[in-house]
């Protein structure tokens, strides 16, 4: 007789509704893997074709500099000329939206799922709670800041380089910290500009 790793006893239909969840599993991360492997490529035009074929949808203009990770790219929206960084983190195991003009710095990770420390099995809580992480047009995203799972991020907001993002932030506010917390407020409350060219080889 099998079992599941608390000791529970397996029927035939769960070891056959596990190997096939399990299988599911390894493909997505193999999924993964693969467009890690696009991240490197030095072409912007390339790897933005791959990302597309992936499911990720990109907006006119958009584009994505080298080294990001990608979970599930097929729930990932991205506006219209919008720059991600280098080594930015996109989880996409619930919908992620990110607007048009929105500038995400180096290494900015945003997830959308996590675990419930409290549960007896350290369960996903994707499994419980949809968790959709939205970023409003006209957004700026410092450096290794985190925007964790539930949280949109208004338009015009701008997230402090390194700041923790727990909770929704309003419209035009400036954030910083850990928790992010308001520590000011941007005076442009109608922009208008464009992010920039894509740089192709970076």
């Amino acid at each position: 007789m099998f079992t599941d790793k608390t000791g529970k006893k397996l029927g035939i239909s769960a070891i056959l509704t596990k190997g096939i969840f399990r299988l599911q599993i390894v493909l997505q991360e193999w999924a993964v893997f693969v467009l890690h492997l696009v991240s490197q490529m030095p072409f912007h035009h390339l790897r933005r074709f791959f990302y597309r074929l992936s499911g990720m949808k990109i907006g006119k203009g958009s584009t994505i500099h080298t080294g990001a990770r990608f979970y599930d790219p097929s729930n990932i929206r991205i506006g219209d000329d919008t720059l991600v960084g280098e080594g930015a983190i996109l989880d996409g195991r619930h919908r992620l939206a990110i607007g048009s003009h929105v500038d995400i710095a180096s290494e900015v990770m945003i997830y959308n799922s996590e675990h419930d420390v409290n549960a007896e099995h350290f369960t996903a809580m994707e499994s419980v709670v949809v968790q959709p992480v939205t970023i409003e047009d006209y957004v700026f995203i410092g450096p290794r800041a985190i925007i964790l799972p539930g949280v949109t991020i208004g338009k015009g907001a701008v997230v402090g380089a390194g700041a923790v993002v727990t909770k929704d932030i309003p419209p035009f506010a400036i954030v910083g910290g850990v928790p992010a917390k308001i520590i000011g407020e941007r005076r442009n409350k109608n922009p208008v500009y464009k992010v920039g060219r894509a740089a192709w080889f970076r």
